[in-house]
């Protein structure tokens, strides 16, 4: 039996969903992006008070896994824009989802992992991890919601500096940029059921009207985060990308051309 990317438990007061591609730092790839959205359209999980996303193992997500475009490099804008896609759309499921969503982060996040926190309504980290763009180490335009949704949280000035720099900013730094809403020493996912059992303990129509008047017209996101994918298609197709995913995979380049 195949085993599930992602793994689902229901509890009377959350469903816990949680990335399941531990021995890979849970990059992202089709089969696990398709496996999110899928979860998050299960009945359990639309009714549920709130909605914990977490994921197992020493790494929330590294991001699009180098490896799979390495592996596609024949085909490598097709299967972008597949892989792109099916994350601006698990961004906007989060985003849309009609409950509150905590997001539980330990580890590393990279590249367009952080789209998966933006789309959260409270992001809780574990001292110790930190979050990395690497689209300018490896010659890539940015995705997962980093010019899309980013700014409008931590200001365009700040988002800009980050990217260009591809600076690592711990937890600390995150919870003064207002990306992330609480840290913690122990288990992240145990803070985030505390936080998802006191909501849920609030009346339910008036969390839902909250989240809906909140998230407004998706529209304009939706637009934007299409626009990261055009460039991220067409920037990854370039000799420069194709040369940073062998370089960063320890791969010679004459294969890169390949």
């Amino acid at each position: 039996m195949t085993r599930r990317l992602i793994t689902l438990e229901l509890k009377p007061f959350a469903a816990l969903v949680r990335l399941n591609r531990p021995e890979r730092h849970n990059a992202l790839v089709p089969e696990l992006l398709r496996d999110l959205l899928d979860t998050l359209q299960e009945p359990g999980v639309k009714q549920s008070p709130v909605l914990v996303l977490a994921a197992k193992g020493r790494s929330f997500s590294t991001g699009g896994d180098l490896q799979g475009f390495w592996q596609h490099r024949q085909s490598i804008g097709q299967y972008a824009r597949e892989l792109v896609g099916l994350l601006n759309e698990a961004i906007l499921a989060l985003y849309t989802h009609p409950v509150p969503v905590a997001c539980a982060v330990q580890g590393l996040v990279t590249g367009g992992a952080l789209g998966l926190l933006l789309g959260a309504d409270r992001v809780i980290m574990q001292r110790g991890a930190s979050i990395t763009p690497w689209y300018s180490k490896i010659g890539f335009s940015p995705d997962g919601g980093w010019t899309a949704l980013l700014p409008s949280i931590i200001g365009r000035q700040q988002t800009a500096n980050w990217l260009y720099g591809n600076c690592t900013e711990t937890a600390e730094r995150c919870l003064d940029l207002g990306l992330v809403h609480d840290l913690t020493d122990t288990n992240p996912v145990a803070a985030a059921l505390a936080w998802a059992q006191q909501v849920s303990a609030l009346e339910p129509s008036s969390i839902g009207h909250t989240k809906a008047l909140l998230k407004g017209e998706t529209g304009i996101l939706r637009a934007r985060l299409e626009a990261e994918r055009e460039l991220f298609v067409q920037q990854v197709q370039t000799p420069q990308a194709r040369a940073g995913i062998a370089r960063f995979l320890g791969q010679d380049q004459e294969s890169s051309r390949s």
